[in-house]
């Protein structure tokens, strides 16, 4: 079995896989600070939640966009899993082009994203990411990792504005009856939420401008995703499981060379 592992900012996702299907997904706070006993402990828990034995998992692939968990976090693998994990880098095989200028400060998130969308909905394809910022990856039909915006996510433009204004509280982020709102925590939540709406429509409409890709896919991803996806006819598809599915995918191109 392969174990999936997406650490991001804020959150780290884990999908269990038996092949290509995915048995269960688990997620854990990033920004607590843990050693590897810690994360093995963890880890053993969720899994054997699901029936399975850590002893079934033969191997482990990892995404991480934060460097300073990553030696705890290989170590429990090494400890408690007894496997050597695949990181995944711009230098793994992908079936994606990356003709950027330096595709070495590509995060692996969206390494992952770029080679999920582009594996399983064709190109061209606009892969965007709900997630602690908000990133917007243009793929041609031929694979070639072409562009990418990434604009400040819900939940940080959120911390700003209550971290910031000493009178605006902190709030659940959730669409409003109404953009017309008529006191503060709605009022908020407008901002917050039509905000990102309007950014996505616009960039979007606008990276396929200047790509000259009309018919371009936009498939959406992120755990906010899902407060945006029926607010807006700019998103094609919402597959809220596609990091994990790439991880996956991005393990079976690259396991006879690990």
């Amino acid at each position: 079995m392969l174990l999936a592992v997406d650490v991001g900012n804020t959150n780290i996702t884990l999908g269990l896989f038996k092949e290509k299907n995915l048995m269960g997904s688990f997620r854990l706070t990033t920004k607590r600070p843990r050693t590897s006993d810690e994360y093995g402990t963890i880890l053993r828990s969720m899994v054997e939640s699901t029936g399975v034995s850590m002893e079934s998992i033969d191997a482990v692939v990892i995404a991480s966009v934060v460097p300073k968990i990553m030696h705890s976090l290989v170590n429990s693998i090494r400890k408690y899993i007894h496997v050597e994990p695949f990181i995944i880098t711009w230098e793994a095989e992908t079936g994606i082009k990356f003709v950027t200028d330096n595709p070495a400060q590509i995060g692996a998130d969206r390494i992952v994203d770029a080679a999920a969308g582009y594996a399983l909905y064709g190109g061209p394809v606009l892969v965007i990411d709900f997630g602690t910022a908000t990133t917007y990856d243009l793929i041609s039909a031929e694979g070639e990792f072409l562009a990418c915006v990434i604009a400040p996510g819900i939940q940080i433009s959120a911390n700003a504005l209550w971290g910031e204004a000493a009178k605006l509280p902190e709030i659940e982020i959730k669409k409003p009856e109404s953009i017309l709102a008529r006191e503060t925590v709605s009022s908020m939540q407008a901002g917050l939420v039509y905000g990102q709406i309007g950014q996505t429509e616009y960039i979007v409409k606008k990276m396929r401008k200047e790509a000259g890709m009309d018919r371009v896919k936009v498939v959406a991803t992120g755990g906010l995703g899902v407060i945006l996806v029926n607010e807006t006819q700019a998103i094609d598809q919402y597959d809220p499981l596609l990091t994990l599915k790439g991880l996956q995918i991005l393990y079976e191109k690259n396991k006879d060379k690990i």
